[in-house]
């Protein structure tokens, strides 16, 4: 694992580094401290198992304790008379055409062997009738759960959030935060100490809250910066928080519309803010490192910021030390190795660029449309599309593909990494692909 830089460290719950606990990994920069990772397979070739996985659902999987954890949606069909009311509210909606439609939906945790594939636990967390509809590239399952000792916090968004005792299956808790989505939940929760943080940067309100991971119980709850415009579809987003200590500081770093945020974790004060723009929905998580938080911008003009840590009250544009305009990930997390940033635009534009200043290195087409964050390990960057395509590629400042692989299906959840081998999670199946 590389140096993350001169002023800032990267905070996570106590876990194993044997352990895949939260979305992009241990110490959620998609990071694996593995070896022997396969570069080449198929459907024939180095897949140890396949296991099919019920219902839909693009939470990327957890791992912890020999099971590999993921969340899911069984959706029952809508009827007609329930799916003409639903179209008709959106009745004006640009993204009409792009949302799908349910009469029901049960939402559960899936857990398998990690040796063996075999479903361990199959648990119920809730039942909703008549959700609002989601967008076609998202799914009423689409936060990753995250693995706190023997409990796994699972999050759905506006539908509820739950603990579940990974060696039982118990559900220890359930609560709620109510928010519109607008096209479904997205923000992954994180763990500072004995606190679960959600975003809730929805199109009716944005607020960050924090609860008890031991009962649920609402301990604070901060409103986001006031947005600019009237419109709540431009004030949404789906960020996952990155926990740092900067400059001694402990702080959540969440990128939203309009805004990026640090939050003091244990309080929810606000320690920092800088308005980024116009841009909304945003999806990419922050990285630290290098004396620098680099986040990306979210739709209209998607841009990579890197902003200086040296940050505190209300921080002007100049703090920017520089940005990038072109290719910029809406919806895949940037990866920092070192001293360059690798990202990948959601139409398939691979990008390197220094971490220092900027300059873009190389910038090549990589096949496909991309949602899932990238993932280093065992020397290689692994790029997985929305097709079943994962390029391999080896890190530099020269673009070289180490192989190219293509399994079935369609993908958006992001990979995990462990003991020598690579856990990918299809709409239908989760694959273990080692030698």
């Amino acid at each position: 694992m590389f140096s993350l830089g001169f002023a800032a460290i990267v905070l996570t719950a106590a876990v194993s580094a044997t352990e895949w606990p939260q979305f992009r990994g241990p110490q959620g920069d998609g990071h694996a401290d593995v070896t022997s990772l396969p570069s080449a397979w198929s459907e024939t070739e180095h897949v140890k198992w396949k296991a099919a996985v019920p219902g839909r659902g693009w939470s990327s999987p957890v791992i912890g304790n020999d099971l590999i954890w993921m969340t899911t949606a069984i959706e029952h069909p809508a009827g007609e008379i329930a799916k003409a009311k639903a179209q008709l509210k959106l009745l004006g909606n640009p993204m009409a055409k792009e949302m799908s439609f349910v009469g029901s939906i049960t939402l559960r945790a899936i857990a398998v062997d990690v040796v063996t594939g075999e479903v361990k636990h199959d648990v119920e967390l809730f039942h909703v009738k008549d959700p609002a509809p989601v967008h076609s590239l998202n799914s009423y399952a689409s936060p990753s759960p995250i693995l706190v000792d023997h409990r796994l916090l699972c999050h759905f968004g506006d539908y509820g959030t739950a603990c579940v005792n990974t060696a039982t299956g118990q559900v220890l808790w359930k609560a709620r935060l109510n928010v519109d989505h607008s096209v479904g939940p997205g923000s992954s929760p994180i763990v500072f100490e004995d606190l679960l943080i959600v975003p809730c940067d929805g199109a009716d309100q944005q607020f960050v809250a924090a609860l008890s991971i031991d009962s649920g119980d609402p301990v604070w709850k901060t409103p986001r910066p006031k947005m600019t415009g009237f419109v709540g579809d431009l004030h949404k987003a789906f960020s996952t928080p990155t926990l740092a200590t900067i400059n001694g500081q402990p702080q959540a770093i969440i990128v939203g519309a309009q805004w990026v945020v640090g939050y003091e974790p244990r309080t929810g004060k606000e320690l920092w803010r800088m308005r980024h723009g116009e841009g909304f929905s945003n999806v990419p998580r922050p990285l630290i490192g290098n004396g620098f938080i680099y986040i990306c911008t979210g739709f209209m003009k998607p841009a990579l910021l890197a902003i200086r840590d040296d940050v505190q009250g209300e921080v002007t544009l100049d703090k920017v030390a520089w940005s990038v305009m072109k290719q910029v990930p809406a919806m895949a997390s940037p990866i920092l190795v070192g001293k360059d940033v690798y990202f990948v635009s959601d139409a398939g534009i691979a990008t390197c660029v220094d971490a220092l200043n900027g300059e873009t290195l190389w910038q090549q087409r990589i096949e496909g449309n991309y949602s899932a964050s990238p993932l280093f390990a065992d020397g290689k960057l692994y790029f997985s599309n929305r097709e079943g395509r994962t390029t391999v590629l080896k890190p530099g400042r020269e673009f070289v593909i180490v192989a190219v692989n293509q399994l079935d299906g369609q993908w958006l959840a992001s990979p995990a990494a462990l003991d020598g081998a690579l856990f990918l999670r299809s709409a239908t199946h989760l694959y273990r692909i080692g030698e």
